[in-house]
């Protein structure tokens, strides 16, 4: 029983080991700052860049209708010299 006990401490640092040298795998060998693109070669890390979607007001989109006042209508009709949304 002692051994199993002994053995089982023992496959644990075992693991516990290779879990602490994990973050450094994350950075694929190229140091902080940089990741591996797609030829192999270290690249550094650029800035994100969010690029939101725009929609012209009063044009339809087919499968969604007509954005105005951030939101999607339905249709839409003239009112008083404009355009009334529902």
């Amino acid at each position: 029983m002692k051994k199993m006990i002994a053995i089982a401490l023992a496959a644990s640092a075992a693991i516990a080991g290779v879990a602490a040298s994990a973050p450094a795998d994350a950075a694929q060998g190229c140091g902080a700052g940089f990741h591996r693109g797609p030829a192999g070669r270290c690249r550094p890390n650029g800035r994100t860049v969010v690029v939101r979607e725009r929609y012209v007001v009063g044009r339809h989109y087919p499968g969604r209708g007509y954005w105005y006042q951030n939101r999607w209508w339905r249709e839409r009709y003239r009112y008083h010299g404009g355009w009334r949304y529902r």
